[in-house]
């Protein structure tokens, strides 16, 4: 076991957490999921361009990607722990698992919807 690295203060702080905030995104990155989210975001964000999409609806969509890309952070964590705390199979490492994976199916209907919703505000199908 190592020890933890000494806690920083200040400026050092603020780089400290970068270094984290980095760490976490590359070990995202290994997900397919976050591929495949991070992929169809840019397809969204390419057709929103395509179709002459207002501002915010190009602001929802990054919002909501954010959100999601927080997420999907969260439920990977969770499996991780999950992983390791129960290596074999339970009915709770399940339960832990899909609910995870349902927040972030709910956050990906949120962005189909609102894609929905801007593009269709285009063509004067929403209200």
């Amino acid at each position: 076991m190592t020890d933890r690295p000494q806690k920083q203060e200040g400026v050092g702080h603020v780089f400290a957490a970068a270094r984290y905030s980095l760490g976490g995104v590359k070990r995202l990155w290994r997900e397919t999921a976050f591929q495949h989210e991070t992929l169809a975001f840019a397809l969204i964000i390419g057709i929103f361009v395509f179709a002459g999409a207002p501002i915010w609806g190009f602001v929802g969509a990054i919002l909501l990607y954010l959100l999601t890309a927080s997420i999907e952070a969260l439920n990977t964590a969770v499996e991780e722990l999950t992983d390791h705390a129960s290596p074999h199979y339970s009915k709770m490492a399940e339960h832990a698992k899909d609910l995870g994976s349902f927040a972030v199916f709910c956050l990906l209907l949120a962005n189909g919807v609102w894609a929905a919703y801007v593009l269709a505000s285009l063509w004067g199908w929403a209200v």
